[in-house]
């Protein structure tokens, strides 16, 4: 629609360009005491030769245009299709005027005349290569963020592929490991396994879910992770209500639990808490992410592990910030903090 607008005002604007030219022709032709007819003839003549010249030269630009270096070709194009429409001109005007004066007026002003119709001629041939130029410019623009989209897409895609695998072997060996000793358990995390597994195959790794969705499929990886550990593993999650509502990418806090997990569990002995809060700040949603460590076995250092790497690539994806996910350690606490911009 809006296309089609556009081309209707550019017709509209190319007509009352040629009709302007016209009525100046016609007052200066009267002014120089041409007669009514002989004028209103020749000016209307002219318009209508120019409009058609004028859309041969646009059409031209529009499907053979000439690069810069090979311009000189619309120079040579606008002189022939002037001293075209100048013969033509004046064939029209000889024969349908009989008038003596006149036509010897036309004569004298052949010269005038060709130069006129020369430079109206090149200039909407250089009004046509512009706008092409210009329009070929705005589809390569369109063309290249289609890519860069698509690139992107491919890389969240990428990072997705990436995560779940890590997470499933070692699952995988969970479960192997309980087949001997507790198949019933063993049984049990299989099921959970399988909902975890059909919850995230639904989710694009772009698509944005509330909060309270994210939560809730975060408790199924959670579920997982405690027939692993037993009763060392422990987590508190709390929202806020505003922020349970908000929006965030979907398939984002697994990797960071995992970190969470690998750190609290792997090299520490006894029950370890991990916490997970989620506040509102102005319009950001912020997760914040609370495992104790041992400092002497596990030195964290900001941005350490694939898990956290891929999300703050994810999110630099996603929103084209770098600054979305903060880790800090305090004495024998590591605290991972990620910010969602709310639309």
């Amino acid at each position: 629609m809006k296309k089609f607008l556009f081309r209707h005002w550019m017709v509209v604007f190319a007509s009352g360009w040629w009709l302007f030219w016209s009525c100046v022709q016609f007052y200066v032709m009267v002014s120089y005491g041409a007669p009514i007819f002989e004028s209103i003839l020749d000016s209307a003549t002219t318009a209508v030769l120019l409009g058609l010249v004028g859309y041969v030269m646009t059409t031209a630009v529009k499907y053979f245009r000439p690069s810069a270096k090979n311009a000189f070709y619309i120079l040579v194009e606008s002189l022939v299709l002037a001293g075209l429409c100048c013969l033509l001109l004046l064939f029209i005007l000889k024969k349908y005027s009989s008038n003596q004066e006149y036509g010897l007026m036309i004569g004298s002003t052949m010269k005038l005349r060709f130069v006129f119709v020369w430079l109206m001629i090149l200039m909407t041939a250089v009004q046509g290569w512009v706008w092409a130029y210009v329009k070929d410019q705005q589809l390569q623009e369109l063309r290249d963020k289609e890519a860069e989209k698509l690139m992107r897409e491919a890389e969240l895609s990428g990072l997705k592929q990436q995560i779940q695998p890590h997470f499933i072997f070692n699952s995988l060996n969970s479960i192997s490991a309980l087949a001997g000793t507790n198949p019933t358990l063993a049984r049990k995390m299989i099921e959970q396994l399988s909902d975890f597994l059909r919850g995230t195959i639904k989710k694009d790794s772009h698509q944005l879910v509330s909060l309270r969705d994210e939560f809730r499929h975060l408790q199924l990886y959670l579920d997982i992770e405690k027939v692993r550990f037993g009763h060392r593993l422990e987590t508190k999650v709390t929202a806020d209500d505003r922020a349970l509502e908000m929006k965030l990418p979907s398939l984002l806090l697994q990797p960071v639990l995992e970190n969470a997990i690998k750190f609290g569990l792997y090299d520490t002995v006894g029950e370890v808490v991990i916490t997970v809060t989620a506040r509102v700040e102005q319009f950001n949603l912020v997760v914040e992410v609370q495992n104790p460590f041992d400092p002497a076995s596990a030195k964290p250092k900001a941005g350490i592990g694939f898990g956290l790497n891929s999300i703050q690539r994810r999110l630099s994806l996603l929103f084209y910030r770098n600054d979305l996910l903060i880790t800090q350690q305090n004495e024998n606490i590591f605290t991972t903090t990620i910010k969602i911009p709310q639309q």
